[in-house]
């Protein structure tokens, strides 16, 4: 197993955000994270990717225990993170934006010219037009913005990535190929953790589904079982999702 979190809990003052939730990531896995606002689902990749520290539990990652290590040594190990709000250096390219990740992630202590490299064929993986690469990020469009945070997420080298609705903003065209990136980057060896809203897209792209309310797991499984689940469509889909 890639990921095994297991009994997480997190409060916040009297609020408790994650109740001793289970949490398990395969190799070469693509997993769904859904809920309704506040359910947990943010916190829980705060967690796994140690922005936030667990009151009680344990997350092992490849073999290493994780829970009390910063989001540094976190990085290191292979876990990589993007964010709800994109965070993007405005006056620098598209090209050193990813850069700075390839330099962060570079085992030899960060060559610029290995980094340049590395940045352009990341680029070149995610379908980013070339034209564009010289552009600085503030020139780009969303989906534009998006497709520069998971290449310089990807640049770190990460075996795992904790997407945050990644698709949010997306029109429905953009939402399908986010999709086929996810597919794509999960086909070339980068399992996947995703936080998402849009329900088209969790249960295109997912292998397994996990479903949080009010910081407790309420269900695990195929994105049919999730479907026909009770207790999730009485808390979460309101209704039968159609295939």
């Amino acid at each position: 197993m890639l990921l095994q979190a297991t009994n997480l809990t997190k409060t916040f003052g009297g609020l408790v955000a994650v109740s001793n939730v289970d949490i398990h990531v395969g190799q070469g896995e693509i997993v769904g994270l859904v809920g309704p606002n506040g359910a947990g689902k943010s916190t829980l990749l705060n967690l796994i990717s140690g922005i936030y520290r667990p009151d009680s539990g344990s997350i092992i990652f490849n073999g290493n225990d994780i829970t009390k290590m910063p989001p540094f040594k976190v990085c290191k190990l292979g876990i990589t993170k993007t964010f709800q709000l994109i965070h993007s250096f405005p006056e620098m390219t598209a090209l050193e934006n990813v850069m700075v990740g390839a330099l962060f992630g570079d085992e030899d202590n960060g060559n610029i010219k290995d980094a340049k490299h590395k940045a352009i064929e990341l680029l070149k993986f995610i379908g980013f037009s070339k034209d564009k690469i010289h552009l600085p990020v503030k020139n780009l469009n969303l989906m534009e913005l998006k497709y520069i945070q998971l290449a310089r997420a990807l640049s770190t080298n990460p075996k795992l990535i904790l997407l945050d609705e990644v698709t949010t903003g997306l029109n429905p065209k953009e939402s399908l190929q986010a999709i086929e990136l996810i597919k794509k980057m999960r086909d070339n060896g980068t399992s996947v953790l995703m936080v998402e809203h849009i329900m088209r897209v969790i249960m295109g792209v997912s292998d397994r589904i996990v479903v949080l309310d009010y910081g407790k797991k309420i269900a695990d499984g195929t994105p049919e079982e999730i479907a026909n689940d009770e207790k999730v469509i009485e808390s979460y889909l309101g209704e039968k999702y159609i295939f």
